[in-house]
């Protein structure tokens, strides 16, 4: 039997105290994982507040959220409902079993209070909604959770501009931004309201939250330290109550309490234990690889920024605490975003499991490991021949 309407979120509510609910809010302060996956900082005073996307959201089928690529994480849904959606037997076209997901604490990054009305009160997001994934094992986008792999099938501004409270123009520029793309300049929330920071939007690739331990300046343009990054995002993008101040960029905010800072170590810790997941076993050519190395280091002259165990030389500045930067023009690359930065450059990305997330860059201008080498050969003069580059893309796919 196929369970629709009220019969299916009375099937999915009977079962709600089986499922697994968040850590209390004593508990996450000393859990970074906790944090990362189920904090929200306080940011419903912007979901829900200020975008009232609990409104949205309301109507909003498993399917279609399933097609914006937000995520289920299987391990939060009992055994009887794993069943039914085996068997078919949920509708996944109905906004009411939404509701009860996210009463089950199983939307990845998304969590909301449903009261006993079934109505969406209250909404908020957590890093996970962009910094994790689920392995697919029970259906797409339906499976276990892999924290800190990039969401590359995230429509944030889709998502977004389904908010009732935003104006027409802003969400057209939002819809540019297409899946697996975000624009952490184009605004900031400082509590009350939405503020611009800079226009038009330049959006650029979520970046993987693994294999972080060791880079020391996390971002695309180093503007600090993993923890400086959490702050800002935390507070100025997803509108978690706390304080941020870089007067770099002219962004000054205040809240009290500050839910954000007191949590930052605790977050920074389990994020740098995130380990960068191993190739696939038969996903690249060993053989090929091998001969790949010996062009990264040689021919290629790769190793000259991608060095060390990281794969960057962000450390190799004169001071320890300050990060060695490209400019735009010496790597080839586009210099708008990098312009709204603190720094105005780009750090040498470290190489960390290429295999999982492309495109590449920041902007995600290359689609595959090809098109980066190409742009490198092209940007450096380099005189590799076919199979050269055939072996080193080999090799970047084994790392």
């Amino acid at each position: 039997m196929r369970l629709i309407g009220g019969a299916a979120i009375a099937f999915f509510l009977t079962l709600t105290c089986m499922s697994v609910s968040a850590p209390a809010q004593g508990q996450r302060s000393q859990d970074g994982q906790a944090i990362f996956r189920f904090d929200t900082f306080g940011d419903e005073q912007f979901w829900t507040d200020v975008l009232r996307m609990n409104d949205a959201i309301e109507t909003v089928s498993p399917a279609t959220a399933l097609s914006v690529g937000l995520k289920v994480d299987v391990r939060a849904l009992p055994p009887t409902v794993i069943r039914a959606l085996k068997a078919g037997e949920i509708d996944l076209n109905d906004p009411a079993v939404t509701l009860t997901l996210l009463k089950l604490n199983a939307v990845v990054g998304v969590m909301g209070q449903v009261n006993d009305a079934g109505e969406l009160t209250r909404l908020g997001i957590t890093c996970a909604l962009c910094h994790s994934t689920v392995d697919n094992s029970l259906t797409t986008g339906i499976g276990r959770r892999l924290d800190g792999w990039p969401n590359h099938d995230l429509n944030v501004g889709a998502i977004v501009g389904l908010s009732p409270a935003l104006p027409a123009d802003l969400k057209a520029e939002f819809a540019k931004w297409g899946p697996g793309m975000y624009d952490p300049r184009h605004h900031a929330f400082d509590g009350m309201n939405l503020i611009g920071l800079n226009s038009p939007s330049v959006p650029v690739v979520i970046p993987p939250a693994y294999g972080l331990k060791g880079v020391g300046f996390e971002t695309y343009t180093a503007d600090g330290p993993i923890s400086y990054w959490n702050a800002y995002v935390g507070i100025s993008q997803m509108g978690g109550q706390g304080t941020f101040r870089d007067p770099r960029i002219g962004l000054f905010i205040r809240q009290t309490p500050d839910l954000v800072t007191p949590k930052l170590a605790a977050l920074s810790q389990y994020q740098l234990s995130l380990r960068a997941p191993e190739p696939p076993e038969g996903s690249f050519n060993r053989r090929a690889a091998q001969r790949g190395k010996r062009v990264f280091y040689n021919e290629g002259g790769c190793a000259s920024c991608h060095s060390g165990s990281t794969f960057t030389d962000v450390w190799k500045g004169p001071r320890k605490d300050r990060p060695l930067l490209h400019d735009p023009s010496e790597v080839g690359t586009d210099s708008a975003y990098a312009g709204r930065s603190a720094t105005g450059k780009y750090r040498t990305t470290p190489l960390r499991a290429l295999w999982q997330h492309p495109p590449y860059f920041h902007d995600g201008s290359a689609t595959d490991l090809p098109a980066v080498v190409d742009h490198y050969v092209k940007q450096f003069g380099l005189t590799l021949t076919d199979d050269q580059k055939f072996d080193l893309v080999e090799f970047l796919k084994s790392l």
